[in-house]
């Protein structure tokens, strides 16, 4: 498969899987979790995390390594090379990706490897998974910000980075850590879930920059991408397993919840297989333990509710309205 880049990241084998099917899968009974000694989140995007409870939670949902067993592996392995056969990612601009290197700071982990193995994922799953609109902002996709108040760049080198796409990918890359930030808030969920019936009736959504709170706005059809846009990326925040034993994870949350969301709005744009987990599954190849039970055990509203509770934290540390409105026709 012809890379990206110079060095494009291997992916691990939960990633190459969800490139194989074109969705998520839950892949109880075939990997094994175990905690990583030592782990530190302080060292990861969910460094600036407040609040015991919230700490903890997330400690306990990724500071976890991935075993599969040998057979598993093996499949994974043969269908993401079957898949990826033909899938040639577009090349990326030498004088943009010379801005990524020298301009911008990646050096921080993800929920599971580094920073630019998720971005790259995200790239990769674009192209292959929803070609009908450019991957490159998914590659760029929190170049602006993460959820978390991390930041690649500084906000004087947005001319420098804007000069270098199109307007479109633009668009798209600037308005990325903003609608994911208004998304976790739920307001705009609860918007678009009583309007899922008229969907054509958006006319532009307006927002708030994330870096430095300027005003942005994106017309109708761009905010849809730009969903389909936030589903990608949500596939990679996935439980690996045992998804009957997580639906509190936020991140899940707000996957099932925006996947419905685009579904009967008929706007599901990229190719996103998806099969909820069947009740009473057993949970298989993870930890036991007090500290487990209690972060399954939190109801799904007040995961909810410590996820409103943190976005709203992190976008009042650094001055960021979560305001925004929907111009409806």
């Amino acid at each position: 498969m012809a890379q990206a880049a110079d060095v494009r990241p291997e992916p691990n084998l939960q990633r190459k899987a969800a490139v194989a099917h074109g969705g998520v899968v839950d892949h109880a009974g075939r990997v094994r979790i175990e905690p990583i000694p030592d782990f530190d989140l302080d060292r990861t995007i969910f460094q600036t995390l407040q609040g015991r409870a919230e700490r903890f939670i997330m400690k306990k949902r990724i500071g976890n390594a991935q075993h599969w067993n040998d057979q598993a592996a093996a499949q994974v392995e043969s269908t993401y090379q079957q898949a990826t056969r033909d899938l040639t990612l577009p090349p990326v601009d030498p004088e943009l990706l010379t801005f990524l290197k020298t301009e911008c700071d990646f050096d921080v982990e993800h929920a599971d490897g580094s920073f630019l193995d998720h971005l790259y994922f995200c790239y990769e799953y674009g192209v292959k998974h929803y070609p009908e609109q450019s991957a490159l902002p998914l590659l760029l996709h929190s170049v602006l910000g993460t959820g978390t108040n991390t930041f690649a760049m500084t906000a004087d080198k947005i001319p420098a980075l804007q000069a270098l796409l199109s307007e479109a990918d633009w668009r798209q890359v600037q308005a990325f850590p903003s609608v994911l930030r208004l998304l976790y808030d739920d307001a705009l969920r609860a918007e678009l879930r009583a309007n899922v019936h008229r969907p054509d009736a958006i006319r532009a959504v307006r927002m708030h920059r994330v870096i430095d709170n300027e005003p942005i706005e994106l017309s109708g059809e761009e905010f849809w991408v730009a969903l389909n846009h936030q589903l990608v990326h949500l596939v990679d925040f996935m439980p690996v397993a045992n998804w009957s034993a997580h639906q509190n994870d936020t991140s899940y949350i707000l996957f099932r919840e925006l996947l419905d969301i685009l579904e009967r709005s008929g706007r599901l744009q990229a190719s996103i297989a998806y099969e909820p987990p069947p009740g009473g599954q057993k949970v298989q190849g993870e930890p036991g333990g007090i500290g487990s039970m209690l972060a399954n055990a939190i109801p799904v509203g007040l995961a909810q509710k410590f996820a409103v509770r943190s976005i709203r934290r992190f976008s009042k540390a650094i001055g960021h309205s979560l305001q925004y409105t929907i111009d409806w026709a």
